[in-house]
């Protein structure tokens, strides 16, 4: 398949992209390029790019930015500049799949993320142009739903999850969203108890500081942490839906490692 074709297939699935204004495009490479492999993951950090090389695989299929800002615009930053040459040395093309997988009906990045956190069902309501998502679900101590948080991203890197509020607090409507979209009032005004929370989403302690104080709890995960889950998705979609082209998944998970005190 040429990567331009793979670009469309996603462009033409998803009814709700501005094409005139989506960061969803071919970062850099050659669209006319025919590939039958791509690496998916969930950032093209210069790892991947080499580890796609080291494959033998031209494509790479990514999520977020691959110059560290959210429309891609290239500068002469010596980073950028070193970080071109690299996909140009190895002959590989990225295509960004962000706000076409953001939204994604069942499976995309929020879905998928709720699922893994074994969260049961549907949504029961969605805000932030369907962004936030609110799940009811059977009543549980919050500071046991944030334990389940926890255990669920320790396989992906993240064994201790941010938490405030009162532990034996009962929740039974929970907040879930990813990346910026993670506002804490909206989740209130959807009628959440709790809000599940990443770091570039929440990253102004007034916010999550008056959560506390007004006793909504809010459990806050790394935004790779969070959104993990939606690339091993988007792997078993392309894998299972594109006829032609077969996709390996390579992880992130969480940027940082916890470092603990002995």
């Amino acid at each position: 398949m040429k990567v331009s074709d793979i670009l469309e297939h996603f462009l033409s699935i998803s009814p709700w992209i501005d094409r005139k204004d989506t960061v969803d495009r071919i970062i850099d490479g050659d669209g006319d390029l025919d590939v039958s492999r791509c690496l998916v993951t969930w950032m093209p950090t210069r790892g991947a790019i080499e580890e796609a090389a080291r494959r033998g695989i031209r494509l790479v299929i990514c999520h977020e930015p691959t110059f560290w800002n959210h429309r891609d615009i290239l500068s002469d930053d010596p980073a950028v500049v070193e970080k071109r040459a690299l996909i140009q040395k190895h002959g590989i093309s990225i295509i960004r799949n962000h706000d076409c997988w953001d939204r994604f009906p069942e499976i995309g990045i929020p879905f998928a993320w709720a699922k893994f956190l074994g969260i049961p069902g549907a949504p029961v309501r969605l805000g932030a142009a369907n962004y936030q998502h609110r799940y009811d679900i059977t009543p549980i101590e919050a500071g046991q739903f944030a334990e389940q948080v926890a255990r669920a991203c320790a396989s992906i890197g993240e064994d201790q999850v941010q938490f405030t509020g009162d532990p034996s607090q009962k929740i039974s409507r929970v907040g879930i969203g990813t990346g910026c979209c993670c506002n804490i009032r909206t989740f209130i005004e959807m009628g959440c108890d709790c809000s599940v929370v990443c770091d570039d989403g929440s990253c102004y302690w007034s916010e999550i500081q008056r959560a506390k104080e007004i006793g909504h709890p809010v459990i806050r995960v790394n935004h790779g942490t969070s959104e993990e889950p939606g690339m091993v998705t988007l792997t078993n979609y392309i894998n299972t839906q594109m006829k032609g082209l077969s996709a390996e998944h390579l992880p992130h998970g969480s940027t940082f490692r916890l470092t603990r005190v002995a």
